[in-house]
């Protein structure tokens, strides 16, 4: 029989009625909130905590680090007290009652030795007693020299504003940097244009400037950039590919970037796309498992950008001189030059170029104490960035300079260029 329409009407409404005054009710502070019931509906399964049934956690005592157990030892003296009282109480039974053996007197202290020797804690004489530790001698307490840890002198210290910040890591950061600097020497390149006949250093400059093209549309990490970059830099240097394949490697260079880097990275769909649908889905699949076999997953390439902001809190560097570095070094990615250098070197390099042209000084002792390069190591590196930023631009090649045109990177692209002069002697004076 079906329902009719006024009842089910009224049950609506009563439904809506009911969820109304529920929503009311949790919007007025001063509400009475009704409690739960703990008991399970008849046939569901007991409500349980991952390990502990709930309806047992009161007999649980849970001991947390650095809290006090003061109800356990209140606990402890309680069930002590008991056990003195009970033992009183039968030496006060057993000297009621004489014995023929001996004096009432001479019985209590029988007594009382017994109980002494019965609280005493009983040792098994075939055991040997135990012996106390021994102290470690100092030689023994000294940590090995290969795990100590660098003595930072407090003015070179440049995390210890950050000691309270954990996120920071304040305690590793030096460590964390040296790690990264020593790992560079597992990713040294040459100049591979020689293995590829079918591409040239114009063509990979091309991609280059494609690719931050890419990443300011997607609005991705600069360190996503320097990483895709390096991803194609040590692929092509192992793998023979044809000019028709260099857009596909690239892109899927900046997909396993974005895996690594982003916290939500495009879809493959994205990358498709960018491409103007020039490849298929299951071709860049297969490329990206082909870049992974052959860089042996080994993906964590120390890349110059991490050591530029680094280095740049050394001293203590504005957003503005910060950037005008940032603009160098995102420059030298476009040449097949600078793939032979290491990133913190490049970085180190970029830095003093910057702080030159913003004549705020030269190489100081904190930055070689923490880059540990000498100017004497960055002299060849800073007048290669130089003759790169004269050289006239190319038209092919705006990408960057656009990029870095804009109010929000200072227009550092539209500064004038440190005349060679005055580079020379900051770098002969420092």
């Amino acid at each position: 029989m079906p329902f009719t329409r006024g009842k089910k009407h009224k049950e609506a409404a009563g439904n809506k009625a009911s969820k109304g005054n529920t929503a009311a009710s949790e919007n007025q502070e001063e509400a009475t909130q009704v409690k739960r019931t703990s008991s399970p509906p008849h046939g569901a399964p007991k409500k349980r905590t991952a390990f502990i049934d709930i309806t047992n956690a009161h007999k649980v005592t849970i001991s947390l680090p650095g809290r006090k157990r003061e109800s356990a030892k209140k606990v402890q003296k309680k069930t002590n007290a008991a056990s003195v009282q009970s033992k009183n109480r039968t030496n006060l039974q057993k000297s009621s009652s004489v014995s023929s053996e001996g004096s009432p007197a001479e019985k209590e202290r029988s007594d009382v030795e017994e109980n002494k020797k019965s609280e005493e804690p009983q040792r098994d004489d075939s055991s040997p007693a135990e012996e106390p530790a021994d102290v470690l001698s100092p030689a023994a307490r000294e940590v090995p020299a290969h795990i100590q840890r660098q003595t930072i002198p407090k003015e070179f210290d440049i995390d210890l504003d950050n000691s309270e910040d954990c996120y920071m890591c304040p305690e590793y950061a030096k460590d964390i940097f040296d790690y990264l600097k020593k790992r560079e020497e597992k990713f040294v390149l040459s100049n591979y244009m020689d293995k590829q006949p079918y591409l040239s250093p114009d063509m990979r400059a091309i991609l280059i400037d494609w690719l931050v093209e890419v990443q300011e549309n997607f609005e991705l990490f600069h360190e996503t950039l320097y990483l895709a970059v390096k991803l194609t830099d040590h692929y092509l240097s192992k793998v023979t590919i044809h000019r028709d394949l260099l857009q596909l490697v690239g892109s899927t260079a900046l997909l396993i970037a974005c895996k690594f880097e982003e916290r939500c990275p495009p879809p493959v769909e994205d990358f498709l796309y960018i491409c103007d649908d020039a490849y298929k889905r299951h071709e860049l699949i297969s490329i990206e498992a082909n870049i992974l076999k052959t860089l042996s997953f080994d993906i964590n390439i120390p890349i110059p950008y991490r050591f530029l902001r680094r280095y740049a809190r050394c001293v203590n560097a504005g957003m503005d001189t910060l950037t005008l570095a940032r603009f160098f070094c995102e420059m030298s990615l476009m040449e097949i030059d600078f793939v032979l250098e290491r990133g913190s070197r490049l970085a180190s390099a970029c830095l003093l170029m910057a702080l030159v042209t913003k004549n705020l000084g030269g190489w100081c002792p904190i930055l070689q104490f923490h880059s540990g390069y000498q100017v004497s190591d960055l002299k060849p590196v800073v007048r290669k960035l130089h003759s790169m930023l004269q050289a006239p631009p190319d038209d092919n090649l705006k990408t960057i300079r656009s990029k870095y045109s804009h109010k929000v990177f200072f227009e550092v692209a539209s500064l004038p260029l440190v005349d060679v002069d005055v580079l020379e002697k900051a770098l002969a004076s420092s």
